[in-house]
């Protein structure tokens, strides 16, 4: 936890340390097509810890609205949205490499240049590269569930890691989440109902229907046709 004895320190000191990670590292193994594209793709798209706190006028050379994914897989959804928004900049995070590799193909492809991408812990991104009121929206789509009770701590989505999020929006900026394990939906509500800066964009109070915006993974409609539920939700900061 660095020069930090505890988390209620780092709070005090306005850093966000999270406590239990939300992830399991699996490396896997590159295809040749990934290498490639990491290759040829990293050096115009690629983002590093190291780079310190991003200028995004100077990263994408406009002012264009910047949404940032959370854990984007494959990355087809993202390279989707980016393509079909031209007018907006994408950052996305992840932390397994194939996936990373496989965006990039994606991207390579779709010929997209309003997207870039770090290879990193999502939680040191934000801490260290995200400027406070930068964001006009987060979107996190099918995080990990954790559906055992007692791995429940490891999700993602928990109040001190939204109360961050918050801090990075921009005002009536926007958190966008989508799950599709109904325990995991609840949690989602709760957390971000519990977060003071944040109102639901729902008029019912709780889920909306999938925005047009995101597109429907190949997983999802499988899922779809079995009769399996997806949740989103969207949640904007107050101005």
């Amino acid at each position: 936890m660095s020069q930090f004895k505890s988390a209620e320190e780092a709070a005090a000191a306005g850093k966000y340390v999270r406590r239990v990670r939300s992830f399991v590292k699996r490396e896997g193994r590159l295809t040749k097509g990934q290498a490639a594209a990491i290759e040829r793709q990293w050096p115009q798209l690629g983002l590093a810890l190291e780079q310190g706190l991003l200028n995004f006028e100077a990263v994408f050379n406009n002012s264009n609205p910047v949404t940032l994914e959370i854990g984007f897989g494959m990355g087809h959804s993202l390279v989707e949205m980016a393509k079909n928004a031209p007018d907006h900049n994408f950052i996305g995070i992840e932390v397994h490499e194939p996936g990373v590799g496989a965006c990039l193909m994606a991207a390579e492809d779709a010929d997209v240049s309003n997207l870039r991408l770090f290879n990193d812990d999502a939680v040191e991104v934000l801490e260290q590269c995200i400027a406070d009121e930068s964001l006009q929206q987060v979107q996190i789509f099918f995080p990990d569930p954790w559906h055992k009770k007692r791995h429940h701590k490891r999700r993602l989505i928990q109040p001190e890691f939204v109360a961050h999020l918050c801090k990075k929006l921009k005002p009536k900026g926007v958190i966008h989440l989508a799950t599709d394990w109904e325990n995991y939906a609840e949690h989602m509500l709760e957390v971000l109902s519990g977060e003071p800066r944040l109102s639901n964009l729902s008029t019912a109070g709780d889920f909306i229907p999938r925005p047009e915006e995101r597109p429907k993974t190949k997983f999802e409609q499988r899922g779809e046709t079995k009769g399996h539920g997806v949740w989103d939700l969207k949640f904007q900061k107050a101005t």
